[in-house]
């Protein structure tokens, strides 16, 4: 099965498995699992980060970050397509009691400061309280600009808001500008990272910060459900990912570049290529067929007016080539 729908469908390869049957555990919760430590002290060394945080799921480490960063009843400033605004089920505002502030994003990504500026309330007892301002990195596969990062840090201390990003596949932004993870995160005071997108761990994120930081990230881990026992198993998973699984993303970047190209040349109305995402416009009349017709050759798609199609260590160029080919047959009798 070749399946395009995204970077979370990775599975375990037998490298990755072995290294979780193998881990040495303990209880996380009362901080006892050495390979969680490890995890957490290598991705706080890489971030450069006092320290760092274990937890489920992607959603959970922003919900905890935004939790840590805002009381009830003050806000943060977000875009309007982000992902801990529009996909994560408006937690924040559920069980944080935090107001979201969102605007529209540029097209490459990023939040115009001069607008943010006009949506910082003003000390008054009518307003929520703004804290935090929060960016996606990579934002629909858009790496966002490092002078932009920096102008976001330094425009941050200056209202006294704290800075937060999304950065679930932040190391496809690292590897793109060719950096450190820290040269990135160093612009943010906390960093939330995905270990089950590109990395190709089964599950996991982080969640990266001051000393000061993570220790409330770690009540509020607990509060919302986030405590695991022998969770070392999992962190084998993560430890192996940011090993063997980092710099290989620029081979998903350039397949997904090398099918953007392919599917050009063959009709398609690629619309763009950024990292490992490549984004199609689909006439309405196609939407539907296209879908069944390549479920029916193996091939896993989400068709829509825009198709996004990702790349991922399971996809290699030879299954991208059965893509091709298969959307060349279907053009030629729906095109």
């Amino acid at each position: 099965m070749i399946d395009l729908r995204s970077d979370t469908v990775t599975r375990p390869g037998e490298a990755m498995l072995s290294a979780m049957l193998t881990a040495e555990t303990g209880d996380d919760v009362y901080g006892d699992d050495p390979t969680v430590n490890a995890l957490e002290a290598e991705i706080a060394h890489r971030s450069g980060k006092q320290a760092a945080l274990f937890l489920p799921t992607g959603t959970q480490a922003n919900l905890v970050a935004l939790l840590c960063h805002c009381n009830r009843g003050e806000e943060y400033i977000v875009g309007q397509l982000a992902h801990n605004y529009k996909y994560e089920a408006g937690g924040a505002a559920v069980l944080g009691s935090i107001q979201p502030q969102p605007i529209l994003q540029e097209r490459d990504g990023t939040l115009p400061l001069a607008t943010v500026e006009q949506f910082i309330k003003p000390d008054d007892i009518h307003f929520a309280i703004t804290r935090l301002l929060s960016l996606e990195n990579t934002f629909n596969g858009k790496v966002l600009p490092l002078s932009y990062l920096e102008q976001a840090w330094d425009f941050t201390r200056q209202h006294d808001l704290a800075l937060h990003i999304d950065g679930a596949r932040i190391f496809n932004a690292a590897v793109t500008l060719g950096l450190p993870l820290e040269a990135l995160a160093r612009y943010a005071d906390s960093l939330s990272i995905c270990l089950s997108k590109g990395l190709g761990a089964p599950i996991g994120s982080l969640l990266c910060g001051s000393q000061q930081f993570i220790q409330r990230a770690r009540r509020w881990r607990q509060m919302t459900g986030g405590g695991m026992r022998q969770a070392g198993i999992l962190a084998a998973a993560g430890l192996y990912a940011l090993e063997h699984n980092v710099a290989r993303l620029q081979h998903d970047h350039d397949n997904a570049a090398w099918l953007a190209e392919e599917l050009k040349a063959a009709g398609v109305a690629v619309s763009r290529q950024d990292t490992n995402m490549v984004f199609i416009k689909l006439p309405q009349a196609q939407i539907a067929p296209l879908k069944e017709w390549l479920k029916q050759r193996d091939i896993l798609v989400s068709t829509g007016e825009v198709t996004r199609l990702v790349t991922h260590l399971d996809i290699d160029r030879r299954a991208l080539e059965n893509v091709v080919d298969a959307w060349r047959e279907f053009l030629q009798l729906y095109g």
